[in-house]
């Protein structure tokens, strides 16, 4: 990847690839425990609550599924990687009766990539895997076999502790390979099974450019299921959306709008082009941008308006008010059917700290008015355009914070005059 940061944090829509495989881990199996390298606190901080062992010496897959024999109960264990963030549920649990049925003591899961370069091929014998060769020690004919290891294997937990530990490092790369183990069981007269999957469910990510290809397959799952669900997204090609986005039906998304993690969008809503939104609410019935912004803690509730090059931190905008051009709202709690003029900002933070402002029900901010936290701005209250606010406005006044106009007669024509 070539990053200082660990492969199993780089995010998948907003969520990091072991949150991914986690999530849906949790869904097949009684326990999760997962291995990481040397001081990789912020991996055990992304697998939290689950518990994390140290691989000290990265010697390959075996070993690192080794360090975590301990941990192993006389039930089922499967090995998985981050790096192969998509696989299924219902694959985990697919996997999970292979190895539960009888007739084979370990289960593998395999897929048929259409360039199956590089992958371990599996090599079968009479419906069972006999064994599993990497790429660099098959040979010709070996490599001509299209079914090919996913990495993940399945077995009881005494045997894959046995198996582990036989595992031996003499092949190109002087590693411990995971797909040892088949062979070592066949050793011992028992049988390996493999369990197949579609390749897009087991891609890997190796590359920036597999990261992208694998965004790529999870925004189109998570637009499809959002329009199935009864989303209106006009152009999907052309929407993001993050791993736990919430689009209510009826609602309508615009072309080449961004979600981060969070957000919830409720029935009937819009949300209109070059609109950006992360960790907010927009209510019922409200129409968002289009080039709008949408900030942490923000709630938009219902039939409110939030119009072009409009930006709202951590702001409530009340049911029905309307904020249509060129403001900033931070830190601001705006009563319901308020109307906030063009050019207005909230002045939140005063080099130390962040304050908030409010404004009443049925107020009216003028245009350019510049509100300095804290402060308050009563219901029905209104400012005059160009005002900068730093009291607090009482119910029903109007407040007008500015120099007084003075008009010189003729003088706008001198200058052309001199000119």
């Amino acid at each position: 990847m070539r990053s200082a940061r660990p492969k199993a944090l780089f995010p998948l829509a907003g969520r990091p690839m072991l949150g991914h495989l986690i999530a849906s881990c949790a869904k097949a199996f009684d326990r999760i425990v997962v291995v990481a390298g040397p001081g990789m606190d912020d991996v055990a901080r992304a697998a939290a609550p689950h518990p994390t062992v140290t691989q000290v010496e990265r010697r390959g897959t075996a070993h690192a599924a080794l360090q975590a024999a301990p941990e192993f109960s006389d039930g089922l264990v499967a090995v998985l990687y981050a790096d192969n963030p998509l696989i299924r549920p219902e694959t985990m649990t697919r996997l999970l009766a292979r190895a539960g049925a009888g007739d084979a003591a370990i289960s593998l899961l395999a897929m048929r990539p259409a360039d199956p370069t590089g992958y371990g091929r599996v090599i079968e014998d009479g419906g069972y895997v006999a064994r599993v060769v990497e790429h660099a020690d098959a040979t010709e004919a070996e490599r001509a076999v299209g079914l090919c290891n996913a990495g993940v294997v399945c077995g009881r937990g005494p045997d894959m502790a046995r198996w582990l530990a036989a595992v031996r490092d003499d092949n190109a790369k002087r590693e411990f390979y995971l797909g040892d183990v088949i062979g070592i069981a066949a050793s011992e007269g028992a049988r390996a099974a493999a369990v197949e999957a579609t390749e897009a469910e087991c891609r890997g990510v190796n590359s920036r450019r597999e990261l992208a290809a694998a965004e790529a397959a999870v925004q189109w799952s998570l637009r499809e299921t959002a329009m199935g669900n009864g989303a209106g997204l006009i152009a999907p090609e052309t929407v993001f959306l993050s791993w736990d986005t919430k689009l209510e039906p009826d609602c309508t998304v615009g072309p080449h709008v961004v979600f981060g993690p969070g957000v919830t969008v409720e029935a009937g809503a819009e949300i209109r082009s070059f609109s950006h939104l992360e960790a907010c609410t927009v209510g019922a019935g409200a129409i968002i941008g289009p080039f709008a912004r949408l900030r942490p803690g923000t709630v938009v509730e219902a039939e409110a308006h939030v119009g072009n090059f409009v930006e709202l931190k951590a702001t409530r905008l009340g049911a029905g008010a309307k904020a249509n051009h060129l403001t900033y709202l931070g830190d601001a709690e705006i009563g319901a059917r308020a109307n906030i003029g063009a050019g207005t900002i909230t002045c939140n933070y005063d080099g130390v700290n962040k304050h908030r402002t409010a404004i009443g029900p049925d107020a009216f901010i003028g245009s350019d008015t510049a509100l300095v936290a804290p402060v308050t701005v009563g219901t029905r209250a209104a400012t005059g355009a160009g005002s900068v606010i730093t009291e607090d406005v009482p119910d029903d006044a109007l407040a007008i914070a500015r120099g007084r106009q003075v008009v010189k007669p003729g003088r706008g024509v001198k200058p052309k005059e001199r000119n």
